[in-house]
């Protein structure tokens, strides 16, 4: 990714990973930019040094939590979206001095109208706000599979994007994510903020993306019999919302709390007491429900990343 989009042209995501010790590697890469989904991640990334331009890409009206990040802004530049006159005012009010205004280009999440992004720079501006410029999230185009119709529909996002940005004014135009990071070199988009390239999941692997499938929650088979296996794995422990995780060579029947049932697709049942590597469907939220990470090569544990921005 860093020679596809070197620099700043990327604004990794922490919410894919909440770890500053893949973002030290990260910068390593090149990367000084990042974006980030909760005051938690800003503030640890600054606090671990990595805080030369943090973004929080996320509506925020908890004055009192924007306001833990504004005491930091002298260590590092800090930059909140807003797409409501509400969540200005929590801005304003913690002492943040710059945003970036959240447009909807199609994804029914957060975002003001493409019609009211300038008039809420403005207002920004006459509160003594610096405005940096625009973003938007084409979320549900991520996982259009067709070429050509998710070039033309990115397209109509970003046009949506770019007439907000005429009215806003500023340096950047942020969008994207690990689905479309490569459908952007004519949208007038400025940087990417793309997460889950760095780990990846089976979702994202449906796309044939290049970059390789790096996390997986490793279980122990517990109960085994001709028919099929049980690892300890389950529910608490994987992200579910994109479906069942996958485990090479193997059938998964159904993820209960604490385990997976499988079959192999040819062979016996593993013994019971056999390690298992169980991929993700969703890498961002089973990322989060863990501790910590083991770093591997060649199944030797190498080191040990603590998982420090996750948590509220």
């Amino acid at each position: 990714m860093a020679t596809l989009l070197p620099g700043t042209k990327l604004r990794p995501h922490m919410k894919a990973t909440k770890c500053t010790a893949l973002a030290k590697l990260q910068v390593q890469a090149g990367h000084t930019t990042f974006t980030c989904a909760t005051t938690r991640e800003v503030v640890g990334m600054v606090k671990a040094g990595l805080g030369q331009d943090l973004l929080l890409a996320n509506e925020t009206v908890d004055a009192s939590r924007l306001r833990e990040m504004a005491l930091l802004q002298d260590a590092a530049l800090i930059t909140v979206a807003i797409d409501s006159d509400e969540t200005l005012h929590a801005a304003s009010t913690a002492g943040i001095r710059n945003v970036l205004i959240d447009v909807n280009v199609g994804l029914p999440r957060c975002g003001i109208s493409p019609d009211g992004a300038g008039q809420l720079a403005d207002r920004a501006r006459n509160l003594g706000i610096n405005v940096r410029g625009v973003m938007g999230y084409e979320g549900h185009l991520m996982m259009v599979t067709d070429k050509q119709e998710k070039i033309a529909k990115v397209e109509q996002c970003m046009a949506l994007l770019r007439q907000a940005a005429n009215d806003v004014g500023g340096e950047i135009i942020s969008a994207g994510g690990t689905g479309t990071y490569d459908f952007h070199h004519s949208t007038g988009v400025t940087e990417i903020q793309a997460g889950s390239y760095s780990l990846m999941d089976t979702q994202y692997a449906q796309l044939h993306l290049p970059f390789k499938q790096a996390a997986f929650v490793v279980g122990t088979v517990i109960s085994s019999n001709p028919q099929w296996a049980v690892v300890d794995v389950g529910l608490k422990s994987l992200g579910m919302d994109h479906g069942n995780p996958s485990i090479d060579g193997h059938a998964v029947w159904f993820c209960s709390d604490e385990h997976t049932t499988f079959s192999p697709n040819d062979g016996p049942t593993p013994q019971v007491g056999t390690r298992i590597r169980v991929t993700p469907a969703h890498i961002d939220p089973t990322v989060a429900q863990h501790e910590c990470a083991w770093v591997v090569e060649n199944d030797e544990v190498v080191d040990r990343w603590e998982i420090d921005l996750r948590g509220w």
